[in-house]
């Protein structure tokens, strides 16, 4: 998985969020069936899951979510030269490519919503990411030329990626390459979420990359808590985070995207990692954070990212129509305000 900063930033919300769901709540458990809490590194970031179990299981399960994390990994990486997605980036044009079941499904998922969302949200957006400095090719101090843009827009846009759903293949139309790095930790949460429950653990929480999963509910009886981070303009000195808002996680997975964390400036402008694949340039929008709360993974993570491309306005129009719970924190000349979705609020109440 590519190791991006937006992962890497999410770090440390994730385990304040987790750390502040098991406080308080061992004593309720009983010896035998209590919250076991495992953690450990997977695609240039962390994991770390709670779960309601017996002592006996924890060997067998860190096994087995290392396992899942490792297959995305070998998958999707963009880091890797020899992932399947990095085969396929590389692949010589005009070619198809025959996909690993688990990589089709994402970029099924990713085209899907990259249509959906009229390019808002594209899957071959990568090569800007990297021109601009938040990519495997290192950080930058100010803005690429305008040419330097247009040409690697060139290679940009999920129409140029064609897919066989009979045949599990991609179409490699020539210099096309895919980065699936704000999609695969949902997919990844997913993955996890079902192996824990053909094992019969139905009371869960488990993160990957900053993006949150959560069935069932604490020994206690009461839901999963997680905490939605406070935007600032970086982090505090001693490490400390604010919770926005502390909320049940019913059945339902958390995704978030916030351009508070990664950024540079050049000439009083503020340029953020989240990029604009229609423009080629980062957005200018004053979004600072977008949370949405899905069924899935798969869909909550990238979600994220598609609205914060799509704007305050556009992006309630379609996550309203959609039934959607997402909420907006937003930079205004009084400090920031949230907007949201009626779902969204329901979670709140």
């Amino acid at each position: 998985m590519r190791a991006t900063r937006r992962l890497r930033g999410a770090v440390s919300a994730a385990r304040w969020t987790l750390g502040l769901i098991v406080g308080g709540m061992l004593a309720a458990c009983s010896p035998a069936m209590r919250v076991q809490s495992l953690d450990g590194e997977s695609m240039g970031s962390i994991w770390a899951l709670r779960y309601v179990g017996t002592r006996d299981s924890v060997e067998d399960v860190r096994s087995a979510v290392q396992q899942r994390l490792d297959l995305v990994d070998r998958q999707m990486s963009t880091w890797k030269a020899d992932s399947d997605l990095s085969r396929f980036n590389s692949a010589q044009a005009d070619t198809w490519c025959e996909l690993p079941p688990e990589l089709f499904t994402v970029v099924q998922s990713a085209l899907k919503l990259a249509a959906e969302t009229d390019g808002a949200y594209d899957p071959t957006v990568g090569p800007l990411v990297d021109l601009w400095g938040f990519g495997a090719d290192g950080e930058r101090s100010e803005p690429p030329s305008q040419a330097a843009i247009r040409n690697v827009r060139e290679r940009i846009g999920w129409q140029r990626l064609g897919i066989d759903a009979d045949k599990h293949s991609a179409y490699q139309q020539g210099g096309t390459h895919i980065d699936l790095s704000s999609i695969a930790p949902g997919f990844a949460l997913d993955l996890i979420g079902e192996y824990l429950e053909s094992q019969g653990i139905v009371d869960y929480l488990v993160e990957v990359g900053g993006e949150l999963r959560g069935r069932g509910s604490r020994p206690d009886g009461n839901a999963w808590r997680v905490a939605i981070q406070r935007p600032v303009d970086n982090d505090s000195v001693d490490g400390s985070i604010e919770a926005q808002h502390v909320l049940d996680l019913v059945d339902a997975s958390l995704g978030s995207s916030g351009d508070y964390r990664h950024f540079f400036e050049d000439k009083g402008r503020r340029y953020a990692h989240r990029i604009d694949p229609r423009t080629g340039y980062p957005v200018d929008n004053a979004i600072a954070s977008v949370t949405v709360m899905s069924a899935l993974g798969i869909d909550a993570d990238p979600l994220a990212t598609a609205l914060s491309v799509l704007g305050v306005e556009a992006g309630l129009e379609f996550a309203n129509r959609r039934g959607l719970a997402v909420m907006f924190i937003v930079r205004t000349d009084h400090g920031f305000e949230e907007r949201m979705t009626p779902a969204f609020a329901a979670l709140l109440q």
